[in-house]
């Protein structure tokens, strides 16, 4: 090996990084994901309208179902069959901050609920979970990059 400069290993290191935050950068759910789940959404928002206590069903179900495909999922390794990041990469927190992007979105669904229901719209929960679900499957996957980067995840 010949000598290096230091300058020359700070920029091969710095290009390293750099490397790595952009890979870091492409993890996420597959669009499918985000679209299924705005599906699921809109199905929620209907049952609960027409059926409550089979849209509280289906709920636990759909937390259930979730959870078991989530576990493949949530870490963010495999958003293409192609590349396969370590879980080091792919940071350790997403789950977490898919977590809480859900719990804030169920936070934000409900509210708007109440919101509709107040001004004497029909079907408060139906226009909500669509309002929901179009943000979802429009915003989730930038959404959650940006989370990613707020959490350092």
């Amino acid at each position: 090996m010949t000598d290096t400069a230091p300058e020359q290993a700070r920029a091969a290191l710095d290009a390293v990084d750099r490397a790595r935050r952009h890979v870091a950068d492409e993890v996420g759910l597959p669009r499918g994901y985000w679209w299924a789940m705005a599906a699921a959404w809109v199905v929620l928002g209907v049952l609960g309208s027409v059926w409550p206590w089979l849209g509280g069903t289906a709920a636990a179900a759909f937390g259930t179902g979730h959870a078991i495909v989530a576990t493949r999922l949530l870490g963010g390794r495999r958003r293409t069959g192609r590349v396969q990041v370590s879980a080091a990469v792919a940071g350790r927190r997403t789950p977490l901050v898919v977590i809480g992007m859900l719990v804030v979105l169920v936070g934000a669904t409900i509210a708007a609920a109440l919101a509709l229901n107040a001004d004497g719209a029909e079907h408060a929960s139906v226009w909500a979970a669509v309002l929901v679900a179009a943000v979802i499957g429009f915003g989730g996957p930038d959404i959650l990059s940006v989370l990613r980067r707020w959490a350092r995840a």
